[in-house]
C-alpha cells in the first residue's frame, strides 16, 4: 500500500488531483497537506472527505520540524507537491511570502523526503508541480520545451525557478527520485476568484468592472483542470525518474479575445442581450513584468506517456461557467470568506 503525501491539496488544482488520487487508488492511503491559506477551501472537498483512504493535516511546509515529523511518523512513499503562493500580482507586493512558501517551504520537502528515504529510494518519488512562468516570455511564435532556458520576470516565476532548480539539485546531488512538470494556465471549477476567469464570472454576473491590463493583448495558453489532474496521475506513475514535463491545453487566447468570449457566454446563459456586458472592461495600467505570451510545447508528455488534452476549450468553458452559475453559495463563501470557519466547524470533528 502507497502513502502519498499531496501538499496544497485544499487548493485549486491540488482539490481536483486530491479528488482523483482518493477515487481511483483506493488502495493508496491518500494525506492531503494544506496551509488553508485564503485560498485552501476544503469545502472543494466535500464529497470525498469521509472516504477512508482520505486524511487531512493541517500544516504549514515552511515549518520544517513539523514536516520531518509528519515525514517520519507516517512514512510517505510519494509526494505530489502542489503547494504554492500563485498569484503574481501578490508576489510583486509581497516577495518575501512567496521566498517562504515557494522556495523554502520546498526545501524542507525535499530534505525530509531525503531522510525518510535515505536507506531505500525504492518505490519513491518526489514530483514538483511548477509552472510556465519560469521561461519568461515568447514573441508570436514559438513555444516553451523542456529545455528552454529559465528567464522569470515576476517574484511568483522567480521563487517558482528557484524551487525547481532545488528539486533537480536534491536529484543530482543526493540521488532523490524526483520529476517535475510545468503547466500552463489552468481553469474550471473550484477557482479561488482572484484569477482570471472565476473573477471575470463573478463580476459580469454582478455588473461589476471587468478590468483588463493594457490593451488585453497578452496570450496565454489554457488546461482544463481535470486534464492537468490526469496528466499529474500520468506522470506520477509512468514518468522517468529525473525528467521534466511539460503539460499544455494547445489552447491559446489573447486576453481580450478570452474576455469576450466569457461575455458572449454568460450575456447569454444570463437572459441579457448580446454584448450587454462590454460595457463593463475597463482597461487599467499593465503588471510590472508583464509577460507577452506563453505557449507549451506537449509533444514529449505524449510522445512518451501518451497524455494530451481531453476537454475543447469551448466546452470546458461552457462547463466553468455553468459550474460558477450552479455555485452560487460556494462562490459567496469564498468572496465573504465564510468558507475559512468550514476547518473550526467540520474538518476538526472528522479528523481529530
Amino acid at each position: 500500500m502507497k502513502k502519498i503525501l499531496i501538499t496544497g491539496g485544499a487548493g485549486f488544482i491540488g482539490s481536483h488531483v486530491v479528488r482523483r488520487f482518493v477515487n481511483h487508488y483506493p488502495q493508496y492511503e491518500i494525506y492531503n497537506l494544506d496551509k488553508l491559506t485564503y485560498c485552501g477551501n476544503l469545502e472543494n472537498l466535500k464529497d470525498i472527505e469521509d472516504k477512508p483512504n482520505y486524511h487531512f493535516i493541517k500544516a504549514d511546509i515552511v515549518d520544517g520540524d513539523t514536516i520531518i515529523r509528519l515525514f517520519e511518523e507516517h512514512r510517505f512513499d510519494g509526494v505530489i507537491h502542489l503547494a504554492a503562493e500563485s498569484h503574481v500580482d501578490r508576489s510583486i507586493t509581497n516577495p518575501m511570502e512567496f521566498i517562504h512558501t515557494n522556495i523554502i517551504g520546498t526545501v524542507n520537502l525535499l530534505a525530509a523526503a531525503r531522510n525518510c528515504w535515505k536507506e531505500n529510494t525504492e518505490g519513491k518519488l518526489f514530483y514538483h508541480i511548477s509552472t510556465d512562468e519560469v521561461y519568461g516570455s515568447l514573441g508570436e511564435t514559438g513555444a516553451f520545451t523542456e529545455i528552454t532556458p529559465y528567464d522569470p520576470h515576476s517574484p511568483y516565476s522567480a521563487s517558482k525557478a528557484c524551487s525547481d532548480h532545488f528539486v533537480r539539485v536534491y536529484h543530482d546531488t543526493y540521488k532523490l527520485p524526483i520529476v517535475i512538470s510545468n503547466c500552463s494556465n489552468n481553469y474550471g471549477p473550484n477557482q479561488f476568484p482572484e484569477k482570471l476567469i472565476p473573477l471575470f464570472i463573478n463580476n459580469i454576473k454582478q455588473e461589476k468592472n471587468l478590468p483588463v491590463y493594457g490593451k488585453g493583448i497578452n496570450v496565454r495558453d489554457w488546461l482544463y483542470v481535470e486534464d492537468h489532474a490526469e496528466a499529474i496521475d500520468t506522470i506520477f506513475h509512468r514518468g522517468r525518474n529525473g525528467e521534466t514535463y511539460n503539460i499544455g491545453g494547445n489552447n491559446e487566447w489573447k486576453n481580450i479575445d478570452l474576455i469576450h468570449k466569457l461575455i458572449e457566454i454568460m450575456d447569454r446563459k444570463l437572459d441579457r442581450p448580446d454584448g450587454y456586458s462590454l460595457k463593463l472592461i475597463t482597461n487599467v495600467t499593465d503588471r510590472a513584468g508583464h509577460d507577452l505570451r506563453y505557449a507549451i510545447d506537449a509533444t514529449k508528455l505524449k510522445t512518451e506517456l501518451g497524455w494530451e488534452p481531453h476537454i475543447k476549450f469551448t466546452e470546458g468553458f461552457e462547463m466553468t461557467v455553468d459550474w460558477y452559475l450552479s455555485n452560487e453559495k460556494w462562490l459567496e463563501n469564498v468572496t465573504s470568506g465564510a468558507y475559512q470557519f468550514y476547518y473550526e466547524k467540520e474538518v476538526m470533528r472528522k479528523f481529530n
